[in-house]
């Protein structure tokens, strides 16, 4: 039995390694706020580290994750060129209230809805919110939920990047 929950865990860790290694998809379509469509190829920020926030109108965490963000964003992107792309995973019935909901929280990020879930899916999210920091490419780092501060974890991680 503990050669069992040994081997599970090497399992699990080996996986975790593997996800933060993984390329971000890059055919994967997504609504812009004005309906227009775009694929996950845009996502990028150049050679600096992007964020990738999923979220969704209805999660508390993920508002709260956002906003706690929005305090700070700017003074982020000052100094390490970050910048932080919100992925809604609204479905078709919630859509509308997407655009409302960031126009209302004055959300400065670039916005966009996985209406089908299909970067959800690709990216295996399964919990949000599900942040994502991206640099060419590749997915480097990523955690799930939000608890108050854990906003530092997230910028901590962009200034390690933005050094390399």
């Amino acid at each position: 039995m503990k050669h069992f929950i040994a081997t599970c865990l090497f399992s699990v860790a080996a996986c975790l390694c593997m996800a933060q290694n993984a390329k971000l998809p890059a055919n994967v379509n997504l609504k812009t706020l004005d309906g227009g469509a775009v694929t996950s190829a845009a996502l990028e920020n150049g050679d600096k580290p992007c964020i990738i926030s999923f979220w969704a109108t209805w999660c508390h965490p993920c508002n709260r994750e956002l906003a706690a963000i929005k305090e700070v964003y700017e003074d982020w992107q000052d100094e390490t060129g970050v910048k932080l792309i919100a992925i809604s995973v609204d479905d078709a019935r919630s859509a509308g209230k997407v655009r409302p909901h960031v126009e209302g929280h004055d959300w400065p990020y670039e916005v966009y809805i996985d209406e089908n879930q299909d970067l959800k899916r690709a990216m295996n999210v399964v919990n949000i919110p599900h942040v994502f920091i991206v640099k060419n490419g590749e997915i480097v780092w990523q955690h799930t939920g939000y608890t108050p501060g854990s906003e530092e974890e997230i910028i901590e991680e962009v200034r390690r990047l933005s050094q390399q």
